[in-house]
């Protein structure tokens, strides 16, 4: 296949994977606004608190930092002096393409870490995919969490959820013991998927070879019982992070004065709708919303309040990362180059 056909290929494989995000946008959006006063969501959210607006911008910053130092530790054996700037800039950049074109952030701050601190742009990307099979487990375990602390109106308020927890905990399984396998016998493993994988198709034989490579250049990087166990602690803080915003938001709009609130609720809905944000729309939008307003009506609130809190507390990410990722690309990316250009470029080299 030559190049202008790859590239062609991306295109409309791109423009597919777009229409469908905007599709699903649509559905999640429909479910979130259906049965709410607009109006009354409008005042309630022009009513809310500056301070603790305030509050859950430094909140979210602060969690998009450990993230930052979590990838640090990640690539230590790669480059030790990695710059922790640079690190969160990327991040940031990242955050902002998932929100025009969802899943793009990730090949994006592959390609923009690899190319301020001079790394392989395969191994960067091998290392974004690591982190993301990390928040994956970590979100599974969230969930299972929230499932033991609010367990019988979860599952009666959400009927996929059930099952939902028990494909994760047999898929969390799987992962864990592939990842064993991909660390402890990464050439013979190799071997074993693609020649299996090639009797069916060779072009998804060597697309599997390749994301493996991948997959083990990224472990390769996180070496060390040290680092596991501070990437461990890391994510766990990360979770608690979130779930702290979670709380601040509810803080916002004044939802302490029509109900008690706790940080076991606020747990509970970062949870849930984090599955929201894992769904590809762009920045979680109508995903995001329709689970997180589903988790407060379950607790007791209006369909009024829990969509006011969905859509202040998205704006106010939504925000970040576009601002964060437009400064972070206006002050290091020194050449000035296009953010377009560099992406593709990168795509098309990875």
């Amino acid at each position: 296949m030559t190049s202008g056909k790859k590239t062609k290929h991306s295109k409309y494989k791109g423009i597919i994977q777009f229409i469908f995000s905007m599709v699903l946008t649509a559905v999640f959006l429909y479910f979130a606004f259906k049965d709410v006063n607009v109006d009354m969501v409008i005042h309630v959210v022009s009513d809310a608190s500056w301070f603790w607006i305030g509050v859950l911008v430094i909140t979210l910053l602060a969690s998009h930092l450990l993230r930052a130092i979590r990838w640090k530790v990640i690539l230590f054996s790669v480059k030790e002096n990695i710059s922790l700037k640079h690190l969160f800039g990327a991040l940031m950049i990242g955050y902002g393409v998932n929100c025009v074109i969802p899943r793009l952030g990730e090949v994006s701050r592959a390609v923009f870490i690899a190319k301020w601190e001079k790394l392989s742009r395969s191994s960067m990307l091998g290392a974004v995919i690591v982190e993301r099979v990390i928040d994956v487990i970590f979100l599974g375990f969230s969930v299972i969490i929230s499932v033991y602390l609010w367990r019988q109106d979860l599952y009666e308020n959400f009927p996929w959820l059930k099952p939902t927890v028990i494909i994760t905990m047999i898929l969390m399984a799987v992962v864990i013991f592939f990842l064993f396998l991909t660390i402890r016998f990464k050439e013979k493993f190799y071997g074993v998927i693609v020649k299996h994988l090639g009797r069916f198709s060779q072009p998804f034989a060597n697309k599997a070879g390749y994301i493996f490579s991948m997959l083990t250049q990224g472990f390769g990087s996180l070496r060390g019982f040290k680092n596991y166990f501070i990437t461990i602690i890391l994510s766990i803080l990360i979770m608690l992070m979130y779930a702290l915003g979670a709380y601040v938001g509810f803080l916002t709009i004044g939802m302490e004065k029509i109900l008690p609130v706790s940080f076991k609720m606020a747990w509970v809905l970062m949870s849930i709708s984090g599955i929201g944000v894992a769904i590809p729309t762009p920045g979680g939008t109508g995903s995001y919303h329709a689970l997180a307003k589903s988790v407060l009506v379950l607790f007791g609130f209006s369909e009024v309040i829990g969509f006011s809190y969905a859509f202040l507390t998205h704006i106010v990410s939504y925000l970040i990362f576009i601002f964060g990722g437009l400064l972070s690309f206006a002050l290091l990316n020194k050449r000035h180059e296009s953010l377009i250009k560099i992406v593709e470029t990168g795509m098309e080299e990875i």
